[in-house]
């Protein structure tokens, strides 16, 4: 079957929202934390909102990805969507802590399903090569998501209450079962089924459990080399190892072994899990350093970070242009990753007499470079699977990208508390008291200058990465590649 321009724009139509859905839900409650802390009465476990959701989201990306390869996109996706619409409304009637962190959980089992199975069927339809035409759509609907999530976090809690963050959730999740029940019927879907790869979902799920309970406890509940943090930690990787063991004789693998034989996979999510270290580092560190360093408050801090944000949006736009035109993704991706790491580097050695307009532009440039490898990783992987495992491919790839930015946030804090020897604290009075420190400025310098090691270390895979064309046909559900047939009118310029 050969899919055309109008099947292509209703199939990305379909999905549009639940890339939405996903990427607002990760910043959106943010703002809206300390209203829940004090509308519950619980400030001990409070970090388990957002920790909640990530942990169960990033361990079912790949059982989404494995399930949509062997069931088909549209009978995976409408599931996910409609679990995801509960678990809104019960986080939005929630009346303890336990209660709403619960809530969160269920969301993100329901919100893991949404990326990954979005991006696998966009690889259904649109070949590598020319999905650069439809970038600005994806990009696009990211790029609000990213920038307007805790303004309209803020908003809504400050105006109305905590719980309608929750509420908003139910229109657009209906809006995007009706949405993508259409759009996905464009599918030609060819189920192979199955036996479900539970045992390696289980392991998985642990181990993730594990890392991201260490993550949470260290440097707050437990010195970071205490045995209970060391313990989680070495028991998450005894579980990877079990996990490795497992998937390899397993008949129908949550994780096929078979990619990790392909080198250019491999150093293709490398790089995917090093640029999100390394970005959510800077979201991390990028709002704290204005407010700490430059005595903004918290709104403009939010206006000095904007830059950033839209510049990567236009980066991945302008990316998936060039890529379409070259038929290649290496040099995006190690030009990309050269922009960040000397953006990187540039915010560990100015000097604090640096004017902020500066920094600001700096700022830009480097989301500039972070967005152009984050689209081109994406449809490199997919390029370099075969067309049976594109979802679990897909979901491969964003299980890492989650746990580098987990991993980049923690360990970026983790340098400033190693530098001022506290706990970080950008509110009231204590966040006065930190901006007095003088040893502050250096340790900001410290954390970007390790950041700027993870984004080199990504920029040497990169240059590592064979440079394979990109496939000028999609991969289908099915066993048949189909043909890309040529779009009349580009879109987006």
């Amino acid at each position: 079957m050969e899919y055309t321009h109008r099947q292509r724009l209703q199939v990305i139509s379909g999905i549009l929202l639940c890339i939405l859905l996903a990427a607002i839900d990760q910043t959106v409650v943010i703002p809206a934390v300390p209203a829940i802390a004090a509308g519950l009465h619980g400030f001990a476990h409070l970090s388990w909102v957002v920790t909640a959701y990530l942990l169960t989201s990033t361990a079912t990306t790949p059982l989404y990805g494995r399930l949509s390869d062997q069931f088909g996109r549209r009978q995976t996706l409408i599931p996910s969507i409609a679990l995801f619409v509960l678990a809104s409304c019960v986080c939005a009637t929630a009346q303890t802590l336990p209660w709403l962190i619960a809530g969160r959980a269920l969301q993100g089992v329901g919100g893991g399903g949404l990326m990954a199975i979005a991006q696998a069927a966009i690889a259904d339809v649109v070949s590598p090569r020319e999905r650069g035409k439809y970038q600005a759509y994806m990009a696009g609907t990211w790029g609000v998501a990213s920038t307007a999530g805790p303004v309209v976090g803020g908003w809504v809690t400050d105006h109305l209450s905590w719980q309608w963050i929750f509420w908003f959730n139910v229109p657009l999740g209906l809006a995007a079962l009706v949405l993508s029940q259409i759009g996905l019927r464009q599918l030609r879907t060819v189920p192979r089924g199955g036996r479900i790869d539970y045992e390696g979902a289980a392991l998985l799920t642990g181990a993730v459990t594990a890392f991201l309970i260490g993550l949470s406890w260290g440097g707050r509940s437990y010195p970071w080399l205490s045995l209970p943090v060391i313990g989680v930690f070495l028991g998450g990787a005894a579980l990877i190892g079990a996990l490795w063991r497992w998937e390899a004789r397993a008949a129908v693998p949550l994780l096929p072994m078979r990619l990790f034989g392909n080198a250019s996979f491999v150093q293709l999510v490398g790089v995917g899990f090093l640029t999100a270290l390394a970005m959510f580092a800077a979201i991390f560190l990028l709002p704290l350093f204005f407010q700490l360093v430059y005595r903004a408050n918290a709104a403009q801090s939010g206006w000095d970070i904007m830059p950033f944000m839209i510049a990567s949006t236009i980066g991945a736009y302008a990316a998936g242009q060039v890529a379409r035109h070259t038929g290649r993704t290496r040099s995006l991706l190690a030009g990309g990753l050269a922009v960040g790491t000397a953006g990187f580097l540039l915010l560990g050695l100015l000097p604090r007499s640096t004017p902020l307009g500066l920094v600001v532009f700096n700022c830009f440039v480097m989301g500039l470079g972070i967005g152009f490898v984050l689209p081109s990783n994406l449809v490199a992987v997919q390029n370099a699977a075969s067309r049976h495992d594109v979802g679990a491919a897909t979901a491969t790839l964003l299980l890492l990208r989650a746990m580098g930015g987990a991993f980049g946030a923690t360990i970026a804090g983790a340098v400033l508390l190693l530098r001022l020897g506290g706990r970080i604290d950008a509110s009231g009075q204590a966040a006065r008291t930190m901006a007095a420190n003088p040893a502050l400025p250096a340790a900001f310098h410290d954390a970007f200058l390790v950041a700027a090691g993870f984004a080199l270390l990504g920029l040497i895979a990169a240059l590592r990465v064979e440079d394979t064309p990109l496939r000028e046909t999609v991969a289908t559900e099915g066993t048949d590649t189909v043909e890309a047939e040529p779009d009349p009118a580009p879109i987006g310029h």
